[in-house]
């Protein structure tokens, strides 16, 4: 099973994270990636940046959608990075999150990625998409 761990931070956790040496932060996350990598579950990962530089909103309650550009206004949480993971369980998925290095206003949301079997496979749009999937890893592989 895939999962996709969302790390969501606060404006504490930014501050907080201050206090920290940037190499040690990133010291610690490869520390942790490491670890991922070695137990070989890591599908992937990223770390994203501030929102003012070049994010953007796209709000679909208009038409068309309205883009304003980032930041975002008042913010309680923010998406910062993820984590992709290829696992056997949710409890491995739960081990994993649970040993991430972050701190107090620091959340990590974990999400099963949806694959093939959650969906009907005679839909038109289930087919091209498995379609799609290999184009795509036929390209990955030149």
């Amino acid at each position: 099973m895939k999962f996709m761990l969302i790390m969501r931070v606060t404006d504490e956790a930014i501050e907080a994270s201050k206090e920290v040496p940037f190499e040690q932060i990133i010291e610690d996350m490869g520390r942790y990636n490491e670890e991922l990598m070695k137990a070989g579950v890591m599908v992937g990962g990223e770390g994203l940046a501030d929102p003012d530089d070049n994010g953007f909103v796209v709000d679909y309650s208009a038409e068309p959608p309205l883009v304003t550009d980032g930041p975002y206004g008042e913010t309680k949480e923010l998406f910062n990075g993820f984590w992709m993971l290829e696992v056997a369980t949710k409890e491995e998925a739960i081990h994993w999150a649970s040993k991430v290095p972050l701190g107090p206003g620091t959340k990590i949301e974990v999400r099963r990625v949806t694959d093939e079997s959650d969906f009907d496979p005679e839909n038109e749009w289930v087919k091209k998409e498995a379609g799609w999937r290999e184009e795509q890893a036929a390209r990955a592989q030149k």
